[in-house]
């Protein structure tokens, strides 16, 4: 016992140490939320992650947790690492249920882009035939998202390597005044779209007098003048009138920290929990200008990612700021390479199945297809007499098409998707399925190889998703056409910047982002504003422009519950005290694509954030218009339009038809009570009267 707190303390104090000169990344905070799987005999799996300046790759290190199947021979099975496409790893898996790989990094490892590239490939066995191993599916194993990076933190050269170019990928909130104007809303919602586009998961938005102590990297907005007395002494450049400023402040500070590490204790995983002292980096990005149109050309800037991407200093006087970027609908948005969405040319090479997948969603071109064709160039070496091999394309999962491979060595085809085939996000995998003569497949496992043509391959957008009525299936791209003006409450304006910067960042979520949409103030629109724009709006429940909207699913002018159709239980009444978010969309009075999103409850803030989240997720259908999510992640979606039975205005009726649906299960009960107590007591009368009449 006493050797076992002794060696529990000499953990403690060296997971103290290591994290006092360590920063402990696991892959799960870096966005992988599950472990990731490798399938097959010979799979292969690649991890991206970016560098920030703060870490130093000398003495960095890479530890790897990997979970074989059970059914693995340990002894014939591989794991190869490489880092880039240098080989860093080789060896066979050990007994351990999960084994750990530690690899040590340096700065040749990170190439300029600093992105490092981390490659698992297996070479894994089950029997000694290789011919059954080969579409065995207990061919697997997981990298494990406790996996991480222990990544050297250094100040040596913060002052010189951040800048404005790269300073984004660490910043995690973003902080306004608290009674925010109109240009400091689009400047919160530019700035949250731009970090979101950095992968950061979970964004701050904070009212400079409710930010944190613990939050120290992050985006300041405002006017120049409007800003803190404290804050504005750290700008050392000051803008002229109509000038924009873009200024980074760096500077380092020491504080107490509570780290906690996951430590193996007798072949267990365990976190403990250490007390350090550091010093840590402080950065403020201010966005700023000597005035307000100076400050809406810091915006307009911040909007332009081929001017933040090319800042490589720690300020940037705008005296001149436009958008010159924008291309044409059909030579951009309609046909899609599958190398602009992302994907790669991998060479694929052996028997059994080989994948390529890629990614896009509806946003991606310029409108809702109805029809997308699925255009696929590929070469392959040519079959010999006997071998079989097919070609198959997947999506989300289901075979949409199968077709033989043949002696040619050239593939293409093309398949036409419905709208009732692909989602708001899509998954395409392409399959070669290759089996050599006769199946000997012993001597065969580099005769096969493939390649598909990224730039030559395409996705198009046939025809437009038109109908009578919008639903979230169409959003963003029913926002794409013609100008977009964002409305707000001017009382709710503090409490909807977070959810500004939701929707600009999916309006511009897309291969071309062109989308930059005017801010206004309600009390601001007049009807005809409302007609020849499309009309995205944040209000408040009782504001007067909910009048101007009379083909919304629902009127918040008047008391109204909306029921689950399955069970007949209330979901949501206009009366609930519980923080909830309500997003309705629509065409206006002039086709025009609308969308207004209300918040009611005390987290105001919490409740508009959450609806405009909801509406973008893969669960929206083709004919959901209404939804409803409150702060608990709970999230429902409707289909309403005048004849719904799932919505129920209750201030329609009367007060004695209001009490008799309240009350009408205790009346019915009353009345069978009553009906049973009066068949008694008469019951008892009769046989009183039978007794009298017998004697």
């Amino acid at each position: 016992m006493k050797r076992f707190f002794t060696l529990l303390a000499f953990l403690l104090l060296t997971a103290g140490a290591f994290a006092q000169n360590f920063k402990i990344i696991s892959f799960k905070a870096m966005g992988h939320n599950d472990d990731e799987p490798i399938f097959g005999m010979s799979g292969a799996t690649s991890f991206y992650f970016k560098i920030t300046p703060q870490y130093e790759m000398n003495g960095s290190k890479l530890v790897l947790f990997i979970e074989p199947s059970q059914a693995l021979i340990r002894e014939k099975s591989y794991i190869n690492l490489f880092i880039g496409t240098k080989p860093v790893y080789s060896g066979h898996l050990t007994k351990d249920s999960i084994q750990r790989i530690q690899i040590n990094l340096s700065r040749a490892d990170v190439p300029a882009d600093n992105y490092l590239k981390i490659q698992v490939k297996t070479a894994l066995s089950i029997t000694d035939d290789q011919c059954r191993d080969l579409d065995n599916p207990a061919m697997w194993v997981r990298v494990k998202n406790f996996s991480h990076l222990a990544l050297v933190k250094s100040n040596k050269n913060f002052f010189n390597n951040v800048n404005i170019s790269n300073c984004f990928d660490t910043k995690t909130a973003i902080v306004y005044n608290t009674n925010p104007t109109l240009h400091d809303l689009k400047a919160v919602a530019w700035a949250y779209s731009r970090l979101k586009k950095t992968q950061q998961r979970n964004i701050g938005v904070y009212q400079i007098d409710q930010l944190p102590d613990s939050v120290r990297n992050y985006i300041l907005v405002g006017n120049i003048n409007s800003l803190p007395a404290d804050k504005r002494s750290l700008i050392k450049v000051t803008p002229q009138s109509n000038q924009g400023l873009l200024y980074l402040n760096k500077s380092v500070s020491t504080i107490m920290d509570t780290i906690t590490n996951m430590v193996n204790v007798n072949g267990k995983f365990v976190p403990t929990r250490s007390v350090s002292q550091e010093v840590v980096p402080t950065e403020i990005l201010f966005v700023t200008g000597g005035d307000d149109a100076g400050y809406e050309k810091t915006i307009t800037a911040l909007g332009n990612m081929n001017v933040l991407n090319s800042t490589f200093g720690d300020y940037l006087l705008v005296n001149k700021a436009q958008n010159t970027f924008f291309k044409t609908i059909d030579e951009n948005r309609s046909k899609l390479s599958l190398k602009q969405i992302g994907g790669t040319s991998d060479f694929l090479s052996g028997i059994g199945s080989l994948k390529s997948a890629f990614n896009f969603k509806n946003s991606d071109f310029s409108f809702t297809p109805k029809e997308v064709e699925i255009r696929v160039v590929a070469n392959y070496s040519s079959l010999n007499p006997g071998d079989r091999g097919f070609f198959n394309i997947y999506l989300n999962g289901l075979l949409i098409s199968s077709e033989k491979l043949d002696a040619s060595g050239k593939l293409n085809t093309s398949v036409t998707i419905n709208r009732y085939q692909h989602h708001k996000y899509n998954t395409l995998e392409c399959e070669f399925r290759f089996y050599p003569n006769s199946g000997n497949c012993k001597n065969s496992f580099t005769n096969f190889f493939a390649e598909i043509d990224v730039d030559k391959s395409y996705l198009e957008s046939k025809n437009p998703f038109i109908t009578s009525d919008l639903s979230f299936y169409q959003y963003p791209e029913a926002f794409n056409s013609g100008t977009t003006r964002i409305v707000v409450s001017k009382p709710y304006a503090r409490y909807a910047a977070g959810a500004m910067g939701e929707i600009i960042y999916e309006l511009n979520n897309n291969i071309n982002a062109n989308n930059f949409p005017e801010f206004s103030y309600s009390d601001e629109m007049t009807a005809a504003d409302l007609k020849k724009n499309n009309i995205i709006a944040l209000l408040s429940k009782d504001d007067k422009m909910m009048k101007e909207f009379p083909d919304a699913p629902i009127s918040f002018e008047r008391n109204f519950r909306l029921y689950n159709t399955d069970n007949n239980t209330v979901v949501y009444s206009l009366s609930d005290t519980t923080s909830n978010g309500l997003a309705q969309i629509f065409y206006g009075r002039s086709n025009n694509a609308t969308l207004v999103l209300t918040a009611t409850g005390t987290h105001l803030a919490e409740a508009f954030l959450a609806a405009s989240k909801s509406i973008t997720e893969q669960l929206s259908t083709l004919s959901s218009n209404v939804c409803i999510s409150d702060v608990n992640n709970n999230k429902y979606l409707f289909n309403i339009n005048k004849s719904s039975d799932n919505l129920e205005y209750i201030d329609t009726k009367s007060a004695l038809t209001r009490f008799w649906d309240t009350y009408n299960l205790y009346i019915l009960l009353g009345i069978l009570v009553l009906i049973l107590l009066s068949f008694l007591y008469i019951r008892s009368r009769v046989q009183k009267s039978q007794e009298l009449f017998n004697d």
